[in-house]
């Protein structure tokens, strides 16, 4: 098994006491190297993407934007908290970029998966607007990559990240060659506030963007049930020619931004479940994208916990434990989105 990482820390896109900084990717670096899985990984340098590989999902006029801002020395490009620095147009490019590398070595059969740990995140930015943190959507420029380069005629995404990945949903909204999966916290006034199940497409798009939005607390028990009922058998029916994970770990309990309440055990289940969805459906081909997650000890292990299954270890640590909450029941949940979902 030939597993690749990508890492790209953009150690100069950092804004003091921001969430989403710099400390995220070296405190990996360094759980990694204490870990002793480096030498088992293919290392695979981050390189640029080009302007012609983000305007296969970004408008000329928002590369440019970011890429002006940045040229100023930096600011915020939105009403909320997303930033650029000096640096950050450069390092942006980076991480698009590194998603790019990494599908070419899996599509061309280098590397049978990997793992991109690279910043600035990317699932909340859309065709033509940054936000959340986000600037140019590494995920849905590693999905047109594949389709581009090499051929693949469908690709999925599915994004566990805690926030509903309102970025990627808009890019693919009105196409059938991406499924977009968004398993999401969706309670008032969380963060994008969209995400809702009657949210499918459009178009030629109908039925390929599947939301499954979660109420707070619903725990490992949840996850796994809405991944075995609802998500599994639609990526069975749809058979992608690659998987790509937008993953996020601020579904964990105690991270401080949000309340899902899923355990790194509860992770772990998951990736288990993603991998062997793709060794099933496309020869294993899954490559990984780091989203969120601001706990930095939930990070790191939960990383670590990816990275020994996609080479094939039976390790998942889990010092943290279940939640003190009592999990919430989503089985009227699953019911309806069942219901909804599977009888169009």
């Amino acid at each position: 098994m030939t597993t690749l990482l990508v890492y790209a820390p953009a150690l100069g896109h950092t804004k003091f006491q921001h969430p989403e900084s710099s400390q995220r990717t070296v405190a990996l670096w360094r759980a990694l190297e204490r870990s002793g899985l480096l030498p088992r990984l293919h290392q695979l340098p981050p390189v640029p993407a080009t302007v012609d590989q983000l305007r296969r999902v970004h408008t000329p006029e928002l590369i440019e934007y970011v890429h002006q801002v940045s040229l100023r020395g930096g600011g915020l490009l939105d009403h909320g908290d997303t930033y650029v620095t000096a640096s950050s147009f450069e390092l942006a490019l980076l991480a698009a970029g590194g998603c790019c590398a990494a599908v070419d070595e899996i599509m061309t059969g280098a590397a049978d998966n990997g793992f991109a740990l690279i910043r600035p995140p990317g699932h909340h930015a859309e065709t033509d607007r940054v936000s959340g943190f986000c600037l140019f959507n590494n995920a849905a420029v590693a999905a047109r990559q594949a389709q581009v380069a090499h051929g693949a005629q469908r690709v999925a995404i599915v994004d566990y990240d805690v926030h509903h990945g309102n970025g990627t949903q808009d890019i693919f909204y009105e196409d059938d060659s991406v499924l977009f999966v968004s398993i999401h916290l969706y309670a008032p006034y969380f963060y994008p506030g969209i995400g809702g199940m009657h949210e499918i497409g459009v178009g030629r798009g109908r039925g390929y963007t599947l939301n499954v939005p979660l109420p707070p607390y619903v725990g490992d028990r949840g996850y796994r049930r809405a991944f075995d009922e609802l998500i599994g058998p639609r990526l069975a029916e749809f058979r992608p020619d690659l998987l790509i994970v937008s993953a996020g770990f601020d579904a964990h309990w105690d991270d401080p931004l949000a309340s899902a309440g899923l355990s790194l055990r509860g992770y772990a289940d998951i990736t288990r479940k993603l991998i062997g969805y793709a060794q099933e459906l496309c020869a294993g081909r899954i490559l990984f994208v780091l989203e969120g997650g601001y706990q930095l000890d939930v990070l790191t292990v939960g990383v670590t916990n990816v990275l020994h299954a996609l080479l094939g270890d039976d390790v998942a640590q889990d010092p943290f434990g279940r939640m003190p909450q009592e999990e919430h029941d989503i089985s009227d949940l699953l019911a309806r989105l069942k219901t909804h979902y599977l009888s169009k």
